[in-house]
């Protein structure tokens, strides 16, 4: 069973800060949450531009990840790619990443964290137990899990443990476009570049920093 998940991230998220940047961290969030191609470009383009002067984030993501998208809360809708595949398209267009592997997937819905008040967000277990991966071609031996928001970590945790339980000697990491700051009141950058862990702990996910 996995116990910590290393993790990466290029932007901050303050849903409540004040101040010019935590405004601009916001409507970051809402254009990407509508997976608008255009900023989406623009962000994976600065998260190339970051790898190219922050050592530990090209090693973090290895110079050419294969991205493994994480689902949205709910099964995709036949045709449809949620943000992170979407996300993860713009970072392969810009040149960050070598491949893309879609092998996991929703099966059920879980609550979305944003709209859920703190008691009622799922857990690391209601995550994995929505999850499943689609047998056929193994994923390659390394990978980086992609989603657009971490914020505890539990998504991100649960997603590792499932590929993890299917695919038990693959090396797996993470990366999110934006990680949640909660409990700042003001943020001073947009772009700060974070590399972190993700640590399974009495039953949750703890995410440091």
């Amino acid at each position: 069973m996995i116990r910590k998940l290393n993790f990466a991230s290029c932007y901050v998220y303050s849903p409540g800060g004040a101040g010019r940047a935590s405004e601009r961290s916001r409507l970051l969030c809402t254009l990407l949450k509508s997976a608008d191609m255009h900023f989406m470009e623009r962000y994976a383009s600065r998260v190339r531009e970051e790898m190219a002067t922050n050592h530990s984030l090209a090693d973090h993501l290895d110079a050419s990840p294969v991205w493994v998208p994480v689902p949205g809360n709910a099964p995709a809708a036949p045709g449809a790619r949620p943000v992170s595949e979407h996300l993860a398209l713009a970072l392969l267009r810009a040149g960050v990443g070598g491949n893309l592997w879609t092998g996991l997937c929703r099966r059920r819905a879980v609550r979305k964290s944003a709209t859920s008040c703190p008691g009622k967000r799922p857990t690391v277990a209601a995550h994995f137990d929505s999850f499943e991966v689609e047998r056929g071609l193994p994923p390659p031996a390394r990978v980086v899990l992609l989603d657009d928001v971490i914020t505890k970590g539990r998504t991100l945790m649960a997603a590792a443990m499932r590929l993890h339980d299917a695919f038990p000697d693959i090396e797996i990491r993470a990366f999110a476009m934006l990680r949640t700051m909660g409990r700042v009141d003001h943020v001073e950058q947009l772009v700060d570049p974070c590399i972190g862990v993700i640590r399974w702990r009495a039953g949750d996910a703890h995410r440091e920093p």
